[in-house]
């Protein structure tokens, strides 16, 4: 394996793309996250509910690292039986048609508030995986969350204070 082809097959899914359902809830895969993809992924995705009321996609490839942690819960821990459940809940295999548009299955629409009426959502990338929402509702979230952000930062990034010029 080449380092590039090494590279290219790291999670590295990053950007917001802000595109529109057609009628029967199908969206055109951006240029921009079309490129983000090594070409051995293919054109199958599965699609998920996410933890925040949107819908998650991952490659087949990274689908399949997400069901091996799942696997290894215990499956006589309540809590681990539940969120199995959940989690695994609705995921759908979701392939890109010969025009590249990816379908929303329309439980998971509903899941993540997203409308044929509204049209509008945002793709965010996030490493290994692609969130939608309605363009309304991640603008209200990452609006709310940044009030967050450095106590976000500083709480699971930080600690000592380090100054790179002194270090060695």
């Amino acid at each position: 394996m080449s380092l590039n082809d090494y590279f290219r097959s790291m999670a590295t899914i990053y950007g917001d793309f802000e595109v529109t359902l057609d009628s029967k809830g199908r969206f055109m895969i951006p240029a921009g996250l079309k490129k983000q993809y090594s070409e051995s992924e293919g054109n199958c995705f599965i699609a998920n509910r996410g933890f925040e009321k949107c819908v998650t996609i991952y490659t087949e490839k990274e689908w399949e690292k997400v069901v091996s942690k799942i696997s290894k819960l215990n499956e006589f821990n309540m809590k681990a039986r539940k969120f199995k459940r959940m989690f695994l809940n609705g995921a759908t295999r979701i392939e890109a048609d010969a025009a590249g548009r990816l379908l929303v299955p329309k439980g998971l629409m509903a899941y993540a508030d997203i409308s044929i009426e509204t049209k509008d959502i945002i793709l965010v990338g996030q490493m290994d995986k692609v969130e939608i929402w309605p363009a309304a509702n991640y603008g209200k979230k990452m609006e709310d969350d940044f009030e967050e952000y450095d106590t976000l930062g500083e709480e699971l990034l930080g600690g000592e204070f380090t100054n790179p010029i002194t270090e060695s």
